[in-house]
């Protein structure tokens, strides 16, 4: 029985995160992949979507093969032969899982399927149960749920979950959702599908709107019980919900959320998410939450002499939590004279009050050519000033 003050953590990074233009992945690539996915401890990853193509289902067949202690999952839409793909894909896991996959917004039925919602409920009860009969574990999703009617994707719900799904997901498929919606979207269900706590409810966010993990957290606080998320926000258009952002905030703001915690070993965060930054090709933005280059780099003086004086001034998690060496103090031109002593000082130098101002003024100079000093400049400064200035 799953503990149920866990989040459960699926991770479809090399599925929906590999739709992302451009961040196609070989075989050996996605193992390196699911390797690191293993360290930082997910419940389940999603490996493909097998019936894309001979090299998508080979991979998802080594993912099985290869991964231990984890949930291993593959995409099917409501066909019997994406079904039986899937199935195929999985099934030498230790835990297969196979995630089958309709729509039930109007939208989607009129222009994409051109079926009825009556059609559609049919088609959801034949190839849930068909992956039941093959499958343990059976996962459903109710593709663009967020613009569904929300007394039909109780009726769609009630149906995936008596035909035998084990867990049903309510995408934000478009990013279209706001928290506040998407949280009580969950409490209409979970207040209205009889038998619905017998099932594992999940949320699955796009950042179309930039709100990816703001909707995942607030689908937590309505009883939501897994999240599907990627390194780095990877995936379709916008991306999908950055796996670390849900996972700290989880961390970081428990009160908020009754405690409930994740098992990711949150400290292989970096790691993860330069791996997957190398092997797809798609950097990490500086200013990306947890994992980005300067999300524990200070430069603006009042904040580099508040953290010298306690890092809670401006830290709400350390760097070594996620993985990262330890904070950077940014030496530019927004710098104080705090900051530019405690660099000096690591690198040997300690100045007197008079050779500190003299060193500041040099180095502010020289800060409004450059974007960021070097070590080597902050050498050439602190020798310049060396009357007194000697390396300890």
């Amino acid at each position: 029985m799953a503990d149920p003050a866990v989040i459960r953590v699926f991770d479809t990074t090399l599925r929906d995160g590999e739709q992302s233009p451009g961040a196609t992945m070989t075989t050996e690539e996605k193992l390196q992949v699911a390797d690191q996915l293993v360290r930082l401890n997910v419940d389940i990853i999603e490996a493909g979507f097998p019936i894309a193509s001979p090299g998508d289902i080979a991979a998802v067949k080594e993912i099985a093969r290869h991964v231990h202690g984890r949930a291993v999952a593959g995409l099917a839409r409501a066909a019997t032969r994406d079904i039986d793909a899937a199935w195929e894909g999985v099934r030498e896991a230790e835990r297969p899982m196979i995630h089958v996959f309709l729509a039930t917004s109007d939208i989607h039925l009129k222009h994409k399927f051109n079926i009825s919602r009556e059609e559609a409920a049919q088609r959801v009860k034949a190839m849930v149960g068909y992956a039941r009969n093959l499958c343990p574990e059976v996962e459903f999703s109710a593709e663009d749920a967020t613009r569904s009617d929300w007394d039909y994707l109780c009726r769609i719900c009630e149906t995936a979950l008596k035909a035998g799904a084990t867990t049903i997901n309510l995408p934000d498929t478009v990013g279209y959702s706001t928290p506040t919606e998407y949280g009580d979207m969950f409490r209409y269900i979970r207040n209205r599908v009889p038998g619905i706590e017998e099932v594992t409810l999940s949320a699955h966010c796009h950042n179309d709107l930039g709100m990816a993990t703001a909707n995942t957290l607030a689908a937590v606080a309505a009883g939501v019980r897994q999240v599907e998320v990627t390194i780095n926000g990877l995936g379709e258009r916008a991306g999908n919900t950055a796996m670390e952002e849900v996972v700290m905030a989880l961390r970081t703001r428990p009160e908020s959320f009754s405690g409930m915690l994740t098992n990711i070993a949150a400290e292989e965060f970096v790691k993860a998410s330069q791996l997957v930054s190398r092997l797809t090709g798609i950097p990490v933005q500086p200013n990306k939450a947890v994992v980005g280059a300067n999300a524990f780099s200070h430069e603006a003086g009042i904040h580099q002499d508040g953290m010298l004086k306690n890092r809670l001034t401006y830290e709400i998690m350390t760097p070594q939590s996620v993985g990262w060496g330890d904070t950077k103090l940014v030496l530019g031109k927004h710098s104080g004279r705090h900051g530019l002593d405690a660099r000096l000082r690591q690198l040997g130098y300690r100045l007197n009050a008079a050779e500190l101002k003299t060193a500041y003024a040099r180095f502010i100079v020289l800060a409004d050519e450059k974007k960021h000093a070097t070590d080597e400049d902050l050498i050439s400064i602190a020798e310049s000033c060396k009357d007194l200035a000697l390396p300890q």
